[in-house]
């Protein structure tokens, strides 16, 4: 079968009071037009046409081509607003699926349903309905004898017997893609807001005796419509919910899901505990039998089997299996750990290369760098990267010691076997298996202290006179 989606994504979202245009606003860490399109693309969708207006160029540069684009220029409801769709889509045979780009709690499996439902009963379009206890506001489906969908009516037009009706319309659709493109041909803006409403190819599906068919999804949060930051709120509760959900059940352990953030593209492995005030965001992955937090952040990041991080920050980094991390360390982008490392409390690693069994145990710097297998760093030592014009390259071959307090000037390279003696500052290569000493010699100088002590405090006393 032949299926279709078009995304409504054209409003401005003037209650947001926002830059940033509606439905690029996040929730759990992604677009809420992202969350649309990926729900339509897990149902193998042949075309996908987002409509633009307001905000057009931002939201191309964030879908880029994952979607088509339909312009509607002026925001004259929203059947006019599916009707720019047409030059792109109206020859197709199949069905096409209308969503909105600010409902980003719409399930791909309850679009599947609808689709489904859709075509059983030989349909021209399924509504897709919710039932709410308060459904104040919202437009009601009307069914005929047969249980088939013979009108919507809005909340404003209701009667008294109507405004009862606990099922609403949730404003997406599935329909007969040439029907659709027929119906909308007829839909006039004789109303009181003189637009075209994608409701009425409702009712002129029914004139002409087709049949129009409801799909009552049983989670009505997926209809919720984000129109404020209020309803963002409410959107990113819901699916954080969600989310943690799936996570737990696919054998991640959350000591505190109520204190854990998990972003809609994080993957996580069975076994593995996440922490209370953990943050996972974006493309992050993470292993099996891991321990993460707590209060630790990682971004954009990959994560072995078998790994430790406490109270750490990564970003766009690379962990290999078995490492530990912190606590309070910080992974820059470009860090790439092998297995069995270790980065102790307050190192920061940036564009490094770090072979297994590498230990930087604490309060170091290594950027743009590549460490060989099973070096160890000592305390305070220091990749010095940076000439103040350009970033420089830092090599450290397999088995090297660096002692503490010791600075590595790049471009430098320390070879295979080398030890560098503590408080050093090296600024030429070290061959494999030397060691370097780079320091001035240390000179006692006898008494000398009980003389530096006499002239502070004489100084002190002549200050105390003065005042």
């Amino acid at each position: 079968m032949n299926i279709m989606g078009i995304v409504l994504a054209a409003g401005q979202g003037k209650r947001m009071k926002s830059k940033l245009y509606k439905v690029l606003h996040e929730v759990c860490g992604k677009p809420m037009v992202g969350h649309v399109v990926s729900a339509l693309e897990q149902l193998n969708t042949k075309r996908a046409v987002v409509v633009v207006g307001h905000g057009a160029e931002a939201v191309k540069a964030y879908l880029g081509d994952r979607v088509e684009y339909a312009m509607q220029e002026q925001q004259l409801g929203t059947g006019h607003a599916v009707l720019q769709a047409k030059d792109l889509l109206a020859d197709e045979d199949g069905l096409t699926v209308v969503l909105y780009g600010d409902t980003p709690l719409v399930k791909s499996e309850s679009l599947k349903d609808m689709i489904r439902a859709h075509q059983e009963k030989g349909a021209a379009a399924t509504v897709m309905t919710a039932i709410f206890d308060n459904p104040f506001g919202l437009g009601r489906i009307i069914r005929d004898e047969n249980g088939r969908v013979s009108r919507i009516v809005e909340q404003k037009d209701c009667n008294a017997e109507e405004r009862e009706i606990r099922e609403i319309n949730s404003g997406m659709y599935c329909f007969t893609n040439r029907k659709l493109f027929e119906a909308l041909n007829k839909v006039t803006n004789n109303n009181s807001q003189g637009e075209y409403y994608l409701t009425d190819v409702i009712g002129i599906l029914v004139s002409q005796n087709d049949i129009v068919e409801a799909y009552c999804t049983e989670d009505a949060a997926e209809t919720l419509g984000v129109n404020d930051r209020v309803a963002l709120s409410e959107a990113e509760h819901i699916m954080r919910e969600r989310i943690n959900r799936e996570h737990m059940l696919g054998g991640v352990t959350l000591i505190d899901p109520a204190s854990t953030y998990i972003g809609a593209d994080v993957q996580i492995g069975a076994d593995t505990i996440v922490l209370p005030g953990t943050v996972l965001k974006g493309a992050t992955v993470i292993g099996e039998d891991c321990v993460i937090g707590p209060n630790t952040e990682i971004e954009d990041s990959t994560i072995g089997s078998g790994v430790q991080v406490k109270q750490s920050v990564l970003s766009q980094a690379k962990v290999g299996d078995q490492t530990s991390i912190g606590p309070f360390a910080y992974l820059r982008p470009g860090a790439n750990l092998g297995n069995g490392v270790k980065i102790g409390d307050f190192v920061e690693i940036k564009n490094a290369t770090l072979a297994d069994e590498v230990k930087v145990s604490h309060l170091s710097y290594i950027g743009d760098a590549v460490i060989g297998k099973n070096v160890n760093f000592g305390c305070g030592a220091i990749t010095v990267n940076y000439d103040g014009f350009n970033k420089q390259l830092t090599e450290v071959e397999e088995d090297a010691f660096i002692g503490s307090n010791v600075n590595l000037i790049a471009p430098v390279k320390i070879g295979k076997g080398a030890y560098v003696v503590a408080g050093s500052t090296i600024t030429h290569n070290v061959p494999a298996n030397d060691l370097a000493i780079a320091r001035e010699r240390q000179v006692n100088k006898e008494g000398y202290a009980e003389k530096l002590r006499s002239k502070f405090y004489a100084k002190k006393q002549q200050s105390k006179t003065k005042q």
